[in-house]
């Protein structure tokens, strides 16, 4: 789920900046008449995300080369599966090659994570979402990424919903006058949602009809309490320390959401290579 005028746009500034004035390498060894067939394979197990934007990387680079994607954003691969088979002028793919690995390494090291934290609060009704703490430029793709990974996206930016947090709610005076200031500007179709770190502040977002609770860094009896309290009057999210060794126990407290930036900050690349078919 991203828009790909804009991923165009992207391309073109990973390629300028790793090409600078031009692949000295290439043009110093690879005849413009030489041609190359070569495969991108999977060498470990992952979930697929970028593979699309990958092919196009090498196709906005290098428009003549002969692209054909094995697989899709979003399967489980094995270690050694085909992703990708391209064939043709050999100083293009050279020269992106580094770029499209880069960008379908990072997005399926993020789908990958996500997947992980996804298996862990099955049969829950606990759905995993995303943070903003995202790579600067990359928000977009990051996010599909996530998506890729069985996991659902929060905001997209800024102006993609109301977040009501604690300095909001110093500078308004209290939960219902930030909620009441909000509701009077608020956008038909936008969601509402209120920060709290205390069973007290709950009770106050609920009267006040946030539509989204978020419960931020709650002790899970807590929470527990928080999820009776309100009875589906309002979706409730849990955020903050969440981890593999955590993250079931506050899906059984039977929240909505539970968000967590680490499977954007922390995921690690995995490990893809072009080799020659």
């Amino acid at each position: 789920m991203y828009d790909r005028f804009t991923t165009q746009r992207l391309i073109d500034l990973w390629l300028s900046e790793d090409i600078g004035s031009c692949d000295l390498t290439v043009q110093v060894m690879i005849e413009p008449t030489e041609t190359g067939a070569f495969r991108m394979n999977a060498r470990e197990s992952m979930v697929l995300a970028g593979i699309d934007v990958a092919a196009a990387v090498f196709a906005r680079y290098e428009p003549r080369l002969s692209i054909r994607v094995e697989a899709a954003d979003g399967d489980r691969v094995e270690k050694g599966a085909t992703l990708i088979l391209v064939e043709g002028p050999a100083q293009g793919i050279l020269t992106a090659e580094r770029t499209a690995l880069n960008i379908v390494q990072r997005l399926s090291g993020i789908a990958t994570e996500t997947a992980r934290y996804v298996d862990i609060i099955k049969g829950t009704r606990a759905r995993l979402i995303d943070t903003r703490k995202t790579t600067p430029g990359l928000r977009m793709l990051e996010k599909h990424a996530v998506a890729c990974g069985g996991g659902l996206n929060h905001r997209l930016g800024l102006d993609n919903g109301v977040m009501i947090k604690d300095n909001h709610i110093a500078v308004c005076g209290g939960i219902a006058q930030a909620v009441e200031r909000a509701r009077r500007k608020l956008p038909v179709l936008t969601k509402l949602e209120v920060e709290c770190d205390r069973l007290e502040q709950v009770r106050e977002a609920v009267a006040a009809g946030a539509d989204v609770i978020m419960l931020d860094n709650m002790p899970v009896p807590e929470m527990t309490e928080a999820v009776a309290y309100v009875a589906g009057r309002a979706k409730l999210e849990a955020s903050g320390g969440i981890r593999y060794e955590t993250i079931r126990a506050v899906a059984e407290t039977g929240v909505d959401y539970i968000s967590t930036s680490k499977i954007t900050q922390s995921a690690p690349a995995v490990d893809i290579g072009l080799d020659e078919a």
